[in-house]
């Protein structure tokens, strides 16, 4: 004897006629979430999940997830790609074949970004602290940068009391509120480029908009000087920031690098990716302040000592015209005029006074090794440039050429020919290119002063070497540190190979 199921009624609308009681709405399974955290959390996980993985909502709701099905086998052809990357299996771990620092496709243009960080040496031996003599070495140099860092901070910040304006003269009141310089995060992770400056670096990329169609950010590192505690650090970041969004100028002129470099005490220096980054075949440099570490017109004025004020005075113009308040022509012949009457050999007289600035000699060794060309472009003094050239080995020099007497043999006051200023320099450097058959992209301008920041531009990169904060800013490239061999690290050379050129 076999049964039926009884039917049920359909329920009835609030609205039926005579207000009969019908049945209690219900919601469907096609009307409802799994959970009400499901449908109130803030982060909603993907819709598939991985197979044998279940959530608190699934254990909640007994709910099993479909298992997907595995991933289909498709034979190695022998030829590795994008499409059919063979994977290689060792202990649960995928590794393909190609990288995105391989050799593009057919069809496809490398995008990548060279960051190369330089960690800037801080001295502090001022800030040395009595402990006994069992204490160990490093410990002692951790307590005292610790120590270094934290009186630094506290004396950046305003402290006021509380209800006390910050001054009695309403002219005088800021505008904002007093704001503390970044923590010196380098004091609490390591004196050096640590694997978390590595990792807050990459962070900020990150954030940078790619280009349209670009997948996810790849990167790789390379410690270029010390494997354990490195001062300089390269990376290659793949795909770059989208030019479309950013530029590369703006990018390096943006405000979170320029904060994450105070927070790190690191100078970051960014570079497209190209054959021409790691092989220059021209590099210009600047002489004073640059080549050597002091400024000849300041030395010349410092030599004569009749009328006395007369190294004051040069000084107060020279540092304006760096600064770029004056004119660099304007201001030098000025300056030349104040030594007129000085003695035609006072160049001879100097060049023992030179000071070559550090690691000078062993760069241009090693530029020399490798083929590329070198040449000084001064706004000072043609006898002294040609000289100093020539005990370097650089292979073009130009320079002011000042009016002696042949009578008295002192100089007149007067500058012959075009004044090599900022205009002159970049024009010097495209002629010399120009007949060495170099394209520009392959030319780097070292200078520290506003009249080189017109080669600066017209160079393919242009690097401040412990410049003026106008040229720091403009500048394609800084580099704050006490030996111009650095330089080297920008064309990619680890601290093995440079030693290799200049031994």
């Amino acid at each position: 004897m076999s049964t039926s199921p009884a039917k049920t009624p359909p329920p009835t609308s609030p609205s039926s006629a005579g207000g009969a009681p019908g049945t209690r709405p219900q919601l469907s399974a096609t009307m409802r979430t799994s959970s009400f955290l499901r449908e109130h959390q803030q982060y909603r996980p993907p819709k598939s999940s991985p197979e044998n993985h279940y959530g608190i909502d699934t254990v909640v709701e007994d709910l099993r997830a479909p298992s997907s099905p595995g991933r289909r086998f498709v034979p190695y052809t022998g030829v590795p790609s994008s499409e059919e990357n063979p994977p290689t299996i060792v202990e649960g771990l995928n590794h393909n074949l190609s990288h995105e620092n391989c050799a593009p496709g057919p069809g496809r243009k490398t995008s990548r970004l060279v960051a190369t960080l330089f960690y800037k040496k801080v001295d502090h031996s001022a800030t040395t602290a009595t402990t006994t003599s069992s204490s160990p070495p490093s410990l002692l140099a951790a307590s005292a940068a610790a120590d270094a860092a934290i009186s630094e901070l506290s004396t950046s910040m305003e402290q006021l009391p509380a209800n006390l304006a910050p001054t009695t003269n309403i002219d005088n009141f800021p505008l904002e509120p007093p704001s503390g310089s970044c923590e010196q995060l380098d004091h609490l992770y390591g004196s050096y480029i640590s694997p978390l400056c590595i990792t807050a670096f990459l962070h900020l990329m990150s954030s940078f908009p790619l280009g349209q169609g670009d997948g996810e950010l790849h990167s790789s590192h390379r410690c270029l000087d010390n494997p354990d505690q490195p001062r300089v650090v390269e990376l290659t970041l793949s795909p770059a920031p989208s030019p479309a969004y950013l530029s590369l100028s703006d990018l390096r002129k943006h405000e979170s690098i320029y904060r994450f470099e105070k927070e790190w005490n690191v100078e970051v220096v960014l570079q497209k990716e190209s054959l021409w980054r790691r092989h220059p075949r021209l590099v210009v440099f600047d002489m004073d302040s640059t080549l050597i570490t002091q400024e000849v017109i300041d030395l010349l004025a410092a030599t004569v000592t009749d009328p006395p004020d007369l190294a004051d005075r040069v000084a107060d113009i020279t540092h304006r015209a760096m600064l770029g308040e004056l004119e660099f022509e304007g201001a030098f012949r000025e300056r030349v005029k104040l030594l007129t009457g000085v003695s035609g050999d006072i160049f001879e007289k100097l060049r023992p006074v030179l000071d070559v600035t550090k690691g000078v000699p062993a760069l241009v060794k090693a530029l020399r090794r490798l083929g590329v060309k070198t040449a000084v472009l001064s706004g000072g003094f043609q006898p002294l440039t040609s000289w100093l050239a020539g005990e370097l080995g650089l292979n073009y020099a130009h320079a002011n050429e000042v009016v002696i007497d042949e009578a008295t043999g002192a100089l007149t006051g007067e500058v012959k020919g075009i004044i090599v200023g900022k205009e002159r320099k970049r024009e010097l450097l495209l002629e010399i290119a120009a007949k060495e058959g170099i394209d520009t992209s392959q030319v780097i301008a070292v200078g520290d002063g506003a009249n080189d920041l017109r080669m600066m531009e017209a160079a393919g990169l242009g690097v401040a070497w412990n410049a003026k904060p106008v040229v720091q800013m403009e500048a394609s490239a800084r580099l704050n540190s006490d030996s111009l061999l650095d330089l080297l690290y920008l064309f990619g050379f680890t601290q093995e190979e440079i030693e290799a050129l200049t031994e």
